[in-house]
């Protein structure tokens, strides 16, 4: 169902949308839609009016709302420990992170509450690898990311934004980043410099529009990074866990970040 425009929303939406817009920041123009109830992949809003969810939450909700193997999950869990900090062990995180490290095939995870702290993490740790395996002179690393990304709102990853909105008035910025055409394993090559220390692109891009790079891109990108000593870090928070039909969209090409 479309929704209707704000101007012609039900007096119930307009008093929720109106409190809101009163007391919250308007870092965010959502649609003339305030839900009330959801379950699977329907939501239904304070006017009794149903909507089949298309957006998941950016993935959040791949597995529907309200999912019963997930809230008793969760609530059992609640009963048990409500929350340990990283001061303590606790009895659930050595199989979360074995069985989340098979998983993404990997050796080891770092669990992230959002995604651009993750991303903020895997630029630290690209530099800190340029530094301390590769070689590049202390703060001097470089990545290439690519134009229209979108990464997170935080001030080091806005500073390699070329969103207008996403960027303006947040100088000044984090230097560090080059930033090449999405798609271009030419330019790509041209930025690489014995000083770069990482590429950092999204397989698929999200807010730009879900932009699938062509054919062959991704594994360029890691034949190309192989040959030059550099990292490869696939930003998956929009394109991983089932939403291209395989777990993380780099499969699709066979590459390994």
């Amino acid at each position: 169902m479309t929704p209707h425009p704000a101007e012609d929303a039900p007096a119930a939406t307009e008093s929720y949308i109106s409190s809101s817009d009163a007391h919250s920041a308007h870092n965010y123009h959502p649609l003339p839609v305030v839900v009330a109830t959801a379950d699977g992949a329907w939501m239904t809003d304070v006017e009794g009016r149903r909507y089949l969810d298309m957006l998941a939450g950016y993935s959040a909700l791949n597995f529907g709302h309200g999912n019963r193997r997930l809230i008793e999950a969760a609530k059992a869990q609640l009963e048990r420990v409500t929350l340990t900090s990283r001061a303590f062990h606790h009895d659930r995180f050595a199989e979360f992170c074995t069985e989340l490290a098979e998983l993404c095939g990997m050796e080891m995870v770092l669990p992230m509450n959002t995604g651009a702290e993750a991303v903020e993490t895997a630029v630290k740790t690209a530099r800190k690898w340029g530094y301390r395996v590769k070689g590049v002179p202390d703060g001097r690393a470089r990545i290439v990311v690519a134009s229209d990304n979108f990464h997170g709102r935080t001030t080091t990853i806005v500073s390699f934004s070329t969103d207008a909105e996403a960027r303006a008035d947040f100088g000044p910025y984090t230097p560090g980043f080059d930033i090449v055409p999405y798609g271009d394993l030419a330019a790509l090559r041209e930025a690489v410099t014995d000083e770069t220390v990482a590429v950092l692109l999204e397989p698929i891009q999200g807010e730009a529009g879900v932009l699938v790079p062509p054919p062959g891109y991704l594994a360029g990108v890691r034949e190309l990074t192989r040959e030059r000593s550099v990292l490869f870090i696939a930003d998956e928070i929009q394109s991983g866990l089932g939403r291209t039909g395989r777990t993380f969209a780099c499969e699709h090409e066979g590459v390994v970040p």
